[in-house]
């Protein structure tokens, strides 16, 4: 039941999957709105909100690869169209490395500003940048160019997840009802 099986998604690897989809699409909402207001005491906490959820999204991401090594993924479903199926492994191989990337290059930028990352209004992460204009425009640059890749991606995985739906193959009911 928890763990995945040569034919199916365990409930470990399916609460993972939904958890941070739902935390990225939270953090996509969160990014865009904060790219657009302006930085002050009354905005504080939604970047503070922003920072905690981006580092919850990091340690999911991190578990989910290492359960994996415990517990592989069950095989494709469907017709093994070659081009199809190595489309599909290089988006979830970039899905992955993003989920990775993305937290980390805001956590360098936001420690290049000089100022405290603060998670959960009360946890100050340690500094992983030098206080530095230059890190600091680069991180942030870094992080929204990968953000609107992130986006990008997740737009192909949808898709791919929706027409194999609609194909009826079973693949989006695996990570769905673990069927």
């Amino acid at each position: 039941m928890w763990r995945n099986t040569a034919t199916r998604f365990g409930l470990t690897s399916r609460l993972l999957h939904w958890s941070m989809a739902a935390l990225i699409l939270t953090l996509l909402v969160l990014g865009t709105v904060l790219t657009s207001i302006q930085p002050g005491l009354s905005t504080l906490w939604l970047y503070g909100q922003h920072k905690t959820l981006g580092i919850i999204t990091l340690s999911l991401a991190l578990v989910r690869l290492i359960w994996h090594r415990i517990s592989p993924a069950p095989a494709s479903l469907g017709s093994p169209v070659a081009w199809q199926n190595r489309v599909a492994r290089a988006t979830h191989l970039a899905l992955y490395a993003l989920m990775l990337a993305i937290p980390l290059s805001g956590w360098i930028a936001s420690s290049a500003t000089g100022l405290d990352v603060v998670i959960f209004g009360q946890i100050i992460l340690p500094p992983i940048a030098p206080v530095s204009e230059a890190w600091e425009n680069t991180g942030f640059a870094i992080h929204g160019i990968l953000t609107k890749v992130l986006m990008a991606l997740l737009a192909l995985h949808i898709a791919g997840a929706v027409l194999r739906g609609l194909k009826g193959d079973g693949t989006l009911r695996r990570i769905t009802k673990g069927l």
